[in-house]
């Protein structure tokens, strides 16, 4: 007599697993269109609002896109990690509500960075514009572009009003030229797409680490075990500080993850408040 195991897809909650699919299904057809010459991403992805390409939709479609190999796997298997015990928990209802609000609040936050920042690069340009130099045009670069530094060193443009600069130095032409290059700089950088679920994922890791804080979890790098709540509080931390720092090659939403988390806290005590029973 044989016993009967159920298919690891039947033993996934519905939400968790449709999820899973929607995402694997839309990474396929993106790469398949990319090949073809066509990019969905311009009409998926999540843009700033001044954007040409900005669409309200985006607001949901954005979290179903992704950049590569990597960047899904990742997402999809913290999904399944920690979405299966959620949705066991809250039911499949209240774990959709869930993941969504995390998912569009990710969005918010980091559109609202995104707007604060462009704000006050405005008003630096405009100060730069006053006082342009060769100096003053690379520290500029550095200060504002710093994430972009390494491809923009690269830039032939870039290099041509640089080093032209510095042999002409009272040459009116290039400090002209210097503004008109941040500003495409700056139309460059507002129509960088958002792509991904992480938003949403770091809401469902934030939820597991409030549900069951101390669940040990096992690190990979370096491979100790943790308790649920010290790793949200640590991984936090960590988006919080390199969402600061900006580094040269970061293309990380940091502040969309945080986003994700910050709505996923909110939501879960207004849940904790509003209802005498949590789930």
């Amino acid at each position: 007599m044989r016993s009967y195991r159920p298919s690891v897809l039947r033993s996934i909650p519905p939400v968790v697993k449709n999820l899973l699919i929607i995402n694997l299904i839309v990474f396929g057809i993106d790469k398949l269109l990319m090949s073809m010459g066509i990019n969905l991403s311009e009409y998926l992805a999540l843009y700033y609002p001044s954007s040409d390409y900005f669409k309200p939709f985006q607001f949901v479609t954005y979290m179903f896109m992704h950049g590569n190999l990597t960047h899904i796997f990742f997402n999809m298997f913290a999904l399944y990690m920690f979405g299966r015990a959620l949705e066991s928990v809250w039911g499949s209802k209240r774990f959709l509500i869930y993941f969504f609000v995390t998912g569009i609040g990710a969005a918010v936050l980091h559109l609202l960075i995104n707007w604060w920042s462009f704000s006050s690069l405005e008003n630096a340009l405009i100060a730069y514009s006053n006082t342009p130099s060769p100096d003053t045009f690379f520290a500029f670069i550095k200060d504002n572009y710093g994430q972009y530094l390494d491809y923009i060193k690269q830039d032939a443009a870039y290099n041509r009003i640089l080093n032209g600069w510095y042999e002409n130095p009272g040459n009116k032409h290039y400090a002209d030229a210097s503004i008109e290059y941040l500003r495409s700089v700056q139309n460059l950088v507002i129509n960088i797409p958002t792509v991904g679920a992480s938003g949403a994922v770091f809401g469902v890791l934030l939820a597991f680490g409030m549900l069951f804080p101390n669940t040990q979890l096992m690190l990979l790098f370096p491979p100790i075990p943790i308790k649920a709540k010290y790793f949200v509080i640590g991984y936090g931390a960590i988006e919080l500080y390199t969402g600061i720092l900006q580094q040269p090659g970061d293309n990380v939403a940091h502040f969309a993850h945080l986003g994700g988390m910050l709505f996923g806290f909110i939501l879960i005590k207004y849940w904790q408040k509003s209802s005498s029973n949590f789930y």
